[in-house]
């Protein structure tokens, strides 16, 4: 296998990483990051990260699998310390039909390959 290959899909390794932008109440972006997905499904997620969130805070959730990407816009609902990570528990707001269909293809290849 050519080392130097060029994909142009998600490689099942990097499956759990998502990246997301905290948004303040005031409609603000504050904070670019990524985070690891520990768990997914159609109606949140559980990501841990490296920073504390309060309750309430909004993210805006890049998902993407293969060539296709969306943004979901989730709340955090809980906050949780381990060791120097914080494991958060996310509800989805605002999902689109297709940002749907896309959930569910990523929800099927987490579950797949973790």
């Amino acid at each position: 296998m050519d080392n130097n290959e060029k994909r142009s899909y998600i490689r099942m390794d990097s499956l759990h990483l998502l990246d997301y932008l905290t948004i303040d109440r005031d409609g603000q972006q504050t904070n670019y990051s990524m985070g690891r997905t520990l768990d997914i499904s159609e109606h949140g997620l559980k990501l841990e990260v490296t920073h504390a969130m309060s309750p309430g805070d909004t993210l805006l959730i890049t998902v993407g699998l293969e060539e296709d990407l969306v943004d979901i816009t989730g709340e955090v609902i809980h906050c949780e310390q381990e060791a120097n990570r914080y494991i958060l528990g996310i509800e989805f707001s605002d999902i689109s039909d297709e940002g749907n269909r896309i959930l569910k293809k990523y929800i099927i290849a987490f579950n797949t390959y973790r």
